[in-house]
C-alpha cells in the first residue's frame, strides 16, 4: 500500500511541478541537511515566496506532500482523499500564490532512494551538506553512500548550481561529477565561500548563549556575521550553504548576514536551556553520529564555565553505522578527554565504546557512569548537577536521550515547545 501510495503522490506532484516551475533546491547530506534547510528558509523568506519540508518529510511521501503543501493523513483514508482532491485542484486550476522557490531535503536510507527522488524532481540548486557514515548497514560502504547522495548533484543541470561542503572530502570529490557550476564552502582554506575569525560567545549569567560571529569571506569580499541564537559549529556550515544559494540568486551578503542574525536550529540540534539548578543544558538530542557527535563534544571543549563548575556529556548509542559501530564510539570517547570533558554518562549498549575510548584515553572510573536507560541517566543527573554546570546531551533517535533533558530542564512543562519526539505517538517509545 505504501508503495502505491507513493506512486500515485509521484505522479501528481510531478504534474504540479510541471504546471508552476518553481526553483527547486534540494538538499542531502549524512549531516547537516536539516539546519541547511532551515538556514536557506531564514535568508530566502523575506525576498521570495518559498515553502521548504516539514518534520522529516524528505523520503518517497513526505517529498511529494511538500510539493503538495499537504502534511501526511497516517492511516485516515478521507486525509488521504482530501489531499488528493487538493493535488488535483492545484493541476487544473492555477494557483497564484503557489510558492517561487522549493527547498526539498532528500533523504538517502537505502541504496536506491535518491535515483527515486531525482525521479520526481530535477533540482535547479542541489547541495550536499557533506558524506558520513549514517545509514551505512544498508549500504556496506562510505563509498556507495557518496555515490548514492552524488545522483543529486549529477540530476542539476547546467544552467544550476551544485553547492558541496568543501571540508567533507567525500563532498569536495564530487566536483568532477557535476555539470553545473560548482560553489564550495567551508572552514578550509581553499573553499570559495569560507568562515573565519570564528568567535563562541556564552553568557553563563542569564542561562543564553551570546551566539557565534565570524567573517564570511566569498572570494576575497568580507561580511562580518552575528549568528545570536545559536552555538553549533553546524550553524556555521548551514550558514555558509544558506548564503551560497542566496549567491545564486544574487543576493547581497551583506542582507545574507542579517536575515542569519536571527536564525534558530531546529528542536534537538545544539539548542541551549536552562536546566534544574542554574545549569546549562546543549540539547542535541535530534539525532547522533561519530562527526556530529565529535563536533558537539568539541563545543563543549571551548565553553569556559567557573572553577566549581563540571562539564558532562551524556552520549547514547549511534545507529545504523554498521561496521564502524565500534570505532566510531571509541572515537567519541577519546574526543571526550582530548576536549577537556571531565565526566561522562553513558547510555545504551553500544556506548560502552565510548568508555572504553574514553578510559584508554585517560579519563578516570570514577567520572564515567553508566545506564542502560535514558530516564535512570536523567534521574542520576537530577540529584547530582550543581549551579554552573554544562550538560551536553546527544544520541541518537533510539535512545531517546531527550527524557534526559526534560529530566534536569528548568521547565519541563514547556517540554512540547522545546524538546523533539514530544508526540503522542512517542509515548508508548
Amino acid at each position: 500500500m505504501r508503495k502505491i501510495l507513493g506512486e500515485k503522490l509521484k505522479f501528481l506532484a510531478r504534474l504540479i511541478l510541471k504546471r508552476y516551475h518553481p526553483t527547486i533546491i534540494g538538499v542531502t547530506g549524512s549531516l547537516g541537511k536539516t539546519s541547511a534547510k532551515e538556514a536557506i528558509y531564514k535568508v530566502l523568506e523575506d525576498s521570495h515566496s518559498v515553502r521548504m519540508s516539514q518534520k522529516n518529510y524528505n523520503n518517497e511521501i513526505g517529498l511529494p506532500l511538500t510539493i503538495i503543501g499537504a502534511t501526511s493523513a497516517g492511516r485516515n483514508l478521507w486525509v488521504w482523499f482530501l489531499i488528493f482532491w487538493r493535488a488535483l485542484f492545484l493541476i487544473l486550476i492555477k494557483d497564484k500564490n503557489y510558492p517561487q522557490v522549493l527547498i526539498l531535503e532528500m533523504g538517502v536510507d537505502r541504496p536506491g532512494d535518491m535515483i527515486y527522488l531525482t525521479s520526481i524532481v530535477s533540482p535547479t540548486v542541489g547541495l550536499v551538506t557533506g558524506v558520513s557514515y549514517s545509514h551505512l548497514e544498508y549500504f556496506g560502504a562510505v563509498a556507495n553512500i557518496k555515490k548514492e547522495k552524488q545522483i543529486l548533484i549529477e540530476s542539476v543541470n547546467s544552467q544550476g548550481l551544485a553547492i558541496l561542503n568543501y571540508d567533507n572530502e567525500l563532498s569536495r570529490s564530487m566536483v568532477s561529477a557535476s555539470q553545473a557550476k560548482v560553489l564550495t564552502y567551508g572552514l578550509q582554506e581553499g573553499a570559495d565561500l569560507r568562515a573565519q575569525d570564528i568567535v563562541y560567545n556564552f553568557n553563563k549569567g542569564n542561562y543564553e548563549l551570546a551566539g557565534i560571529n565570524f567573517k564570511m569571506n566569498y572570494r576575497g569580499s568580507i561580511v562580518p556575521v552575528f549568528m545570536d541564537h545559536v552555538l553549533s559549529e553546524t550553524s556555521i556550515y548551514a550558514a555558509l550553504a544558506a548564503a551560497a544559494v542566496a549567491i545564486y540568486f544574487d543576493m547581497n551578503l551583506v542582507d545574507v548576514a542579517n536575515a542569519l542574525r536571527n536564525f534558530y536550529l531546529p528542536k534537538g540540534r545544539m539548542n541551549i536551556l536552562a536546566g534544574v539548578k542554574h545549569s546549562f543544558i546543549i540539547d542535541d538530542t535530534y539525532n547522533s553520529s561519530p562527526e556530529s557527535a565529535i563536533a558537539a563534544v568539541k563545543i563543549l571543549g571551548k565553553i569556559q564555565v567557573e572553577d566549581n563548575a563540571t562539564k558532562y556529556a551524556v552520549l547514547g548509542d549511534m545507529l545504523e553505522i554498521g561496521s564502524y559501530t565500534e570505532e566510531g564510539h571509541r572515537r567519541l570517547g577519546e574526543a571526550i578527554v582530548k576536549n577537556g570533558v571531565s565526566h561522562l554518562i553513558a547510555v545504551g549498549e553500544r556506548s560502552r565504546d565510548i568508555i572504553r575510548g574514553a578510559t584508554e584515553a585517560g579519563l578516570a572510573d570514577d567520572y564515567i557512569f553508566y545506564f542502560d536507560k535514558a530516564a535512570e541517566a536523567g534521574q542520576f543527573l537530577q540529584n547530582r548537577i550543581k549551579a554552573g554546570d554544562v550538560i551536553l546531551v546527544k544520541g541518537s533517535q533510539g535512545v531517546r536521550l531527550e527524557k534526559v533533558v526534560k529530566e534536569i530542564m528548568a521547565e519541563p512543562e514547556r517540554a512540547e515547545e522545546l524538546l523533539v519526539r514530544q508526540g503522542v505517538e512517542w509515548a508508548d517509545k
